[in-house]
């Protein structure tokens, strides 16, 4: 999928994979909640998150808001379970109804508040992505 990204989202790229040394695949700037987005490329997590955390540390300084970052997947699936992380999820199940594909997604009952997030967050951010990397309609938790 071909995702858009803002001027001011490729400045924050450029300054991510600087501090950083992960390659950065989308930015996202989500004004609503005062935090910057980060999906990176399959296995440069744990560059994009340094030594005890010093890099992802050293982006929100620079930044200034509420970082986060998500792993890539190309497996639509994988890509959700990585936008929920930290919290434990069973399974996702990938269906089409009515021409369009939704995502439902099993979490460990003590995690569910932590997957919707303070205000649904979490679940906010899941379903941008979903759609802007796979196409996905909506993301629904279970």
């Amino acid at each position: 999928m071909n995702v858009k990204i803002t001027s001011e989202g490729i400045r924050y790229i450029a300054l991510f994979e600087s501090l950083t040394g992960a390659a950065v695949r989308d930015c996202i700037v989500d004004e609503e909640n005062d935090r910057v987005i980060f999906v990176v490329k399959k296995g440069d997590m744990g560059i994009a998150i340094g030594k005890n955390g010093s890099n992802i540390n050293r982006v929100k300084k620079s930044i200034g808001n509420h970082t986060e970052i998500v792993e890539y997947s190309d497996d639509a699936c994988e890509f959700i379970e990585n936008t929920f992380q930290p919290a434990m999820i069973k399974k996702v199940d990938i269906v089409s109804k009515e021409s369009k594909r939704l995502a439902y997604v099993s979490v460990v009952p003590k995690d569910k508040g932590l997957a919707i997030g303070r205000d649904g967050r979490n679940i906010q951010k899941a379903k941008i992505l979903a759609k802007r990397h796979h196409g996905l309609d909506d993301v629904i938790i279970e």
